[in-house]
């Protein structure tokens, strides 16, 4: 296996759910050289991707399906935000998870929708309907979150979106 190769393989492995452009940026090569060994590598079976939300991220083989699903929104600044919240917090209601936030509802339901599809967040809703999130695998959701950090990009597109939240709300 080449140096580069290996390269890449140790830092999916550092960084599982890391997608294309952020191994480009982190490790410093040409597109065309990542995509080459990328290929490789998924080839030999030494890697695993996964189309998730526009992107493709990759993994080492030994993260299971829900793993692959939470870390690719764990990735990004207000999902992991939110779980954040639901793990300090045991359970919260959605218009706190917003406040504490300082996020539209509606860009908290579009995290939600995401976070609840992939089994990382469960809507409970009460006699009365009313909803209360709560995290459906805490010890190992917590554990993903410690090992994840959102990168510059996601992290400048969720502020954006926090910033234009904030425009429309006011009056």
């Amino acid at each position: 296996m080449s140096e580069t190769r290996k390269r890449i393989a140790r830092h999916v492995h550092a960084h599982p759910g890391v997608h294309f452009s952020g191994l480009v940026r982190t490790l410093d090569l040409a597109p065309g050289q990542v995509q080459y060994h990328l290929k490789r590598l998924l080839s030999a079976e030494d890697l695993v991707d996964e189309q998730l939300y526009g992107q493709t991220h990759y993994y080492p083989l030994d993260c299971d399906e829900w793993e692959r699903g939470a870390l690719a929104l764990l990735c990004r600044e207000t999902a992991s935000d939110v779980v954040t919240v639901l793990a300090e917090h045991g359970t919260a209601r959605p218009q706190r998870v917003a406040d504490e936030l300082d996020i539209a509802r509606s860009t908290l339901e579009w995290h939600l929708d995401h976070l609840v599809e992939q089994a990382v967040v469960a809507k409970r809703r009460d006699e009365r309907n009313h909803v209360t999130l709560a995290l459906v695998r805490p010890k190992e959701t917590t554990q993903l979150l410690d090992e994840t950090d959102p990168s510059t990009p996601a992290r400048l597109v969720d502020r954006f979106t926090r910033v234009a939240d904030r425009l429309l709300d006011d009056p």
